[in-house]
């Protein structure tokens, strides 16, 4: 992808989402012919010249300082993502050097496999560079999908809620969640330009799905490192979780993520109810799909008794 199309469509992007009524400008006018700011009020809250934004968002080849980077960012309401993106794509992030061309290979430590393995009462996974699942616990793999039966190239995040059937149907919110992921997905297209895989998913996703063009074209980016999600398991029905993120320490593209059902008594009786069937041999749990295939509810399963839960 060329960093200086993805720039100029980023800024262009972000300043139409900013009512001009927020920063003190009228919103209607003969002479607002655009939505969200002009160039010229993007550089004068940004206190650059009317020129040099304008050779900035039209993808010149300048080398914006970090000051200019963060006047922008704070003129065009950046977040902590977006602002991350922008200096992604403009230039080096204050006080640090450039990233490098990140490895092919995404491995996850075996001792971080141990530790994840160990936990009994919350799913867990590992998310690498574009949102590929490189670890999976017994929980996070009954929850979601299990992602080590599928072959290597489609372990991957996005691409599943996207393009898989059973992601809609766990999803009560699947567009929120597959826009968040999208978003998510450009941020690391951001990070790594020169990623092929990149490239790659982004080609097959944009070939087979309507929605990730329509997303992918809006240039948001999303960091996720909180939140809750609901969904509607085949096999123990409604759920709210909680998650966090946490960055691997040595591993900057590699995002541990810790799931646990929320407060409410009804997600902690159906997490109780998942935690014990995924605790049954895989073999027993392919009785009732596997969850990932085609699953049917647990209590049609064979020998699987709710009251064990």
């Amino acid at each position: 992808m060329a960093r200086n199309v993805e720039l100029s469509e980023f800024l262009r992007r972000s300043r139409a989402r900013i009512c001009p009524a927020s920063v003190g400008l009228p919103e209607r006018g003969a002479y607002r012919r655009v939505p969200g700011l002009r160039r010229e009020e993007v550089a004068q809250l940004a206190g650059v010249s009317t020129d040099y934004y304008t050779r900035l968002e039209q993808g010149r080849q300048i080398s914006p300082s970090a000051g200019v980077l963060e006047a922008v960012a704070a003129a065009l309401r950046l977040d902590a993502a977006e602002r991350a993106h922008l200096f992604d794509l403009a230039g080096p992030k204050p006080g640090t050097a450039r990233r490098r061309s990140a490895p092919s290979v995404q491995r996850v430590r075996p001792e971080v496999r141990r530790f994840m393995d160990s936990f009994v009462d919350q799913a867990a996974f590992v998310l690498g560079r574009r949102t590929d699942v490189l670890a999976t616990n017994h929980l996070a793999r009954a929850l979601i999908a299990d992602f080590d039966a599928m072959p290597v190239r489609e372990r991957n995040l996005t691409r599943w809620i996207l393009l898989d059937e059973a992601a809609h149907a766990l999803y009560p919110d699947w567009e929120q969640v597959a826009a968040e992921m999208t978003a998510t997905l450009r941020l690391d297209a951001g990070r790594h330009p020169e990623d092929t895989r990149t490239a790659e998913l982004v080609g097959e996703l944009a070939m087979k799905s309507e929605h990730f063009r329509r997303w992918w074209a809006d240039h948001k980016v999303f960091d996720r490192t909180h939140g809750t999600k609901r969904h509607h398991h085949p096999v123990v029905g409604d759920l709210t979780v909680d998650y966090q993120a946490f960055t691997m320490s040595g591993e900057p593209d590699q995002t541990l993520f810790m799931y646990l059902p929320a407060q409410e008594q009804a997600s902690q009786d159906a997490w109780k109810l998942l935690a014990s069937w995924s605790a049954r041999e895989p073999e027993a749990r392919r009785d009732v799909g596997g969850h990932g295939g085609a699953p049917a509810r647990a209590d049609n399963a064979r020998g699987f008794d709710r009251r064990s839960a």
